[in-house]
């Protein structure tokens, strides 16, 4: 996908977080569950599983909960475990997975079709509010981070690396 360089701030906004998205994607490509749930770096529990079931999570969170206003509950059971996304993989498959995440980042394109950029939404429990501008900007930010943990464990996996 090629970024557009001269489009307005919208425009960047989404194709920005769709390159991020799909770079996602890219970075599990090819893998077998075991693989995509596999923690190849020893000081670390990160798994690629589990960094796009977090990603669905911080999608579902953002554009649903914060700027929609909705209450659509956890993906993963948070009560005891905050980090649940990411630790509970054992029985996780790619399939089931990615399909999840691909519910949420559509999800996320109905909210964000009806709305401009200046609209606000409020964090549930704090009240803080977010402007879609911000929200956007924010999960741009959240893909980039995880995506280099992408490929540290990836590359660990089997050698691939890229963009």
């Amino acid at each position: 996908m090629a970024l557009p360089p001269t489009v307005d701030e919208r425009t960047t906004l989404e194709s920005f977080l769709d390159f991020q998205r799909e770079a996602l994607v890219r970075k599990c490509a090819g893998l077998t569950d075991g693989q995509l749930r596999a923690r190849p770096v020893p000081s670390s529990t990160l798994s690629l599983l589990g960094l796009v079931r977090h990603l669905a999570t911080v999608e579902r969170w953002y554009f649903r909960a914060v700027i929609a206003g909705d209450s659509p509950g956890d993906l993963y059971d948070l009560t005891d475990d905050f980090d649940a996304p990411f630790n509970d993989v054992a029985d996780a498959t790619g399939a089931e997975t990615f399909a999840q995440w691909r519910a949420e980042v559509a999800a996320a394109r109905r909210v964000t079709a009806e709305r401009p950029l200046d609209a606000v939404g409020r964090t549930p429990g704090t009240g803080s509010e977010r402007s879609l501008r911000w929200v956007f900007t924010h999960m741009i930010d959240e893909y980039a981070r995880h995506l280099g943990h992408a490929d540290i464990l990836r590359e660990a996996i089997d050698g691939r690396t890229g963009e």
